[in-house]
């Protein structure tokens, strides 16, 4: 027994021990045992209870509180697990010497700004979602629902049906002659190439990047620790006759520009193959939105060119929905090796419900469906924002894609005009967010596929009004 009598600080007990004032509840208040339990763990912190001090037996303990041995040992069990206490052979148990930790203060948290209030979005890279769910979509995960889910890990590389659905689908469309061994699944182009980076780049290695460029390159590169090498861009895509022998991979969007739209001739895109085979290079070929043109059928991709010296990086973002997280990269089987062996390593592949729901809507045909179909969409709705900003400056890539760049007048700025347009309600990115050192003209990328039919209509009219009065 202890040596002194602890006084309790629960509430009114229903039952009480003279030695240690412990209670039960038996109005729902939770298991027996863990109520006993935390009350003993109470008196440790507060120092009623210190190591050294003998606990009583399980059989005293349930009958002066009138329970089952059974919920005394359960009590005793957890706290021993949890290292409160320690039994001694032949002589009990024991508090065991633990130094009471003083309670955390709660960092206030700091007051959340106001919401801010809904606008209109003209931003670039997110395709139009029907608000409801169509028929092609429900049953793709109705065939999955259907399927029992994998025993373990799958292929670090993706499902392999997924696989060579996928190699099928890159070659009809893209031209690229690959087998399901060329092909890794991944979680779109960003994670691809971050992928690809965390495996394959060396520190102090540097990559060359478009500029104006996509902003999740940029950010990829420097979480790698890559020096950045800046090639301006012009109206046919990436200058390849300013890459010198410094990179080790350029990045390129060469089917259309990103955010300028230029589309990379074949002289380029052969001297730009040239160039790797010369310096040892990788070219990293982002086929971000190739799937929507609308002059000219899609162009062949630069990967057919050379697969190993060029890897392919695809997505389902701009055909479904950015929030499926999917996409694909093609590559030499070496390189999908190298990736599928890092990719082990750090457990970070896509889940089995998606890839298995991405490879019905491939089988089914679910995805020209919707290409098709977003081709009509996006060609109208590209006609109209050319139509409604064309008097306010030069409207760049027009032919294909889910947006366009309005080049300003050289005297404006770009950001104070979206600031502007933020301010009257509507979303729209500066061109010169995207630049880093080569200088340009100031602009807006503007983006037409997301909102609804009025809404564009709606985001337009405001927009046109800001560019009036600037």
């Amino acid at each position: 027994m202890l040596a002194r009598s602890i006084q309790s600080r629960l509430p009114q007990a229903t039952l009480q021990l003279t030695e240690i004032p412990l209670t039960v509840r038996r109005d729902g208040s939770g298991p027996l045992h863990l109520q006993l339990a935390e009350q003993l763990r109470e008196g440790v912190r507060d120092g009623r209870l210190r190591g050294g001090h003998r606990l009583p037996s399980t059989r005293d303990l349930a009958r002066q509180l009138g329970v089952s041995r059974s919920v005394a040992q359960s009590a005793y069990d957890q706290l021993h697990a949890e290292g409160w206490i320690e039994g001694k052979t032949g002589s009990g148990t024991y508090v065991a010497d633990v130094v009471p930790l003083e309670p955390a203060q709660a960092t206030p948290r700091r007051p959340k700004p106001a919401p801010p209030r809904p606008l209109l979005t003209l931003r670039p890279g997110i395709p139009y979602v029907e608000p409801t769910a169509d028929a092609g979509w429900r049953r793709a995960w109705r065939e999955v629902s259907a399927q029992p889910p994998a025993r373990g890990y799958e292929d670090a590389a993706g499902l392999p049906a997924l696989r060579t659905a996928l190699a099928e689908y890159v070659a009809r469309t893209r031209g690229i002659a690959c087998g399901p061994d060329n092909v890794l699944v991944t979680n779109g182009s960003a994670h691809g190439l971050r992928l690809l980076l965390s495996a394959t780049r060396r520190p102090g290695e540097s990559i060359a990047i478009e500029d104006p460029g996509y902003l999740s390159a940029v950010r990829a590169a420097r979480n790698h620790g890559l020096p950045i090498i800046d090639i301006p861009v012009d109206s046919d895509g990436l200058r390849v006759d300013l890459l010198g022998p410094e990179p080790a991979a350029v990045y390129v969007t060469p089917s259309h520009q990103y955010p300028l739209g230029g589309r990379l001739p074949v002289a380029r895109r052969n001297a730009l193959v040239e160039w790797a085979r010369r310096t040892g290079a990788t070219v990293i070929e982002d086929d971000y939105d190739s799937e929507f043109r609308y002059d000219v059928a899609p162009l062949p991709a630069l990967a057919q060119l050379d697969l190993d010296r060029v890897v392919h990086l695809g997505t389902m973002s701009k055909m479904l929905s950015p929030s499926l997280r999917l996409g694909w990269l093609v590559a030499s089987p070496d390189t999908v090796d190298l990736l599928a062996a890092h990719r082990e390593d750090t457990g970070d592949w896509p889940s089995w419900p998606v890839q298995a729901a991405v490879l019905a809507m491939l089988r089914e045909g679910y995805l020209d469906q919707l290409v098709r179909r977003g081709r009509r969409r996006y060609a109208e709705r590209c006609a109209q924002v050319v139509d409604q900003l064309s008097p306010y400056g030069e409207v760049l890539g027009r032919d294909a894609g889910l947006h366009v760049t309005l080049i300003l007048p050289a005297h404006l700025n770009d950001r104070t005009i979206a600031a502007a347009a933020e301010a009257a309600g509507v979303k729209v990115a500066p061109l010169s967010d995207y630049r880093r050192s080569t200088p340009g003209p100031p602009g807006l990328v503007i983006g037409y596929a997301t909102p609804t039919t009025p809404n564009l209509q709606k985001a337009l009219t405001l927009l046109t009004k800001v560019l009036a009065t600037s």
